[in-house]
């Protein structure tokens, strides 16, 4: 990760981190696509990300503190990777990028109903995807009600005509 700082602008600060190609698509299969291994991320990944980019990226997300990774207790060559509250904090950002994408780029129905159902919900809905997220990745206490991720996860099976469980 480059450490020099150009200026103390938040935006600029911003891109640093998270302004590259691939760093977003990680933290939105993070978020959205239930995937948690390297390779979930890597044999998923509705873009193509080459492995050694994969690599590197899970590396600058884990410096710049936005990811962990711990050993999957299930398989002793396997490792999960969690988004840190950092990372949870940019829902509302990648709600806002979901929207503008939506109104003016050529998407594609099952792709962009996630980010339409979020920015119709509203910042309600992206609090309680957010705690949700803090219990997936942070082991919080799971809020009481429906599920934000299970909705999300619906409108797209239904659009793609793919499982629930299984999503970009």
């Amino acid at each position: 990760m480059n450490t020099t700082i150009r200026s103390g602008c938040p935006i600029n600060l911003t891109l640093e981190t998270i302004g590259d190609r691939w760093s977003l698509i990680v933290i939105r299969d993070l978020m959205f696509g239930t995937r948690r291994h390297y390779r979930e991320l890597l044999a998923a990944s509705e873009e193509g990300i080459a492995s050694n980019i994969l690599a590197d990226r899970l590396k600058r997300l884990m410096a710049a503190g936005l990811i962990t990774r711990a050993d999957d207790p299930t398989h002793s060559q396997k490792a999960i990777y969690s988004l840190t509250e950092m990372a949870i904090q940019l829902v509302p950002l990648i709600v806002q990028m979901g929207a503008w994408g939506r109104r003016h780029l050529p998407t594609t129905p099952e792709l962009a109903i996630r980010a339409q159902l979020l920015e119709e919900g509203g910042p309600a809905m992206w609090d309680a995807f957010m705690d949700e997220l803090r219990a997936t990745h942070l082991g919080a206490p799971m809020p009481p009600g429906p599920r934000v991720a299970e909705r999300l996860a619906a409108a797209y099976a239904a659009l793609s005509g793919e499982q629930a469980g299984r999503q970009p």
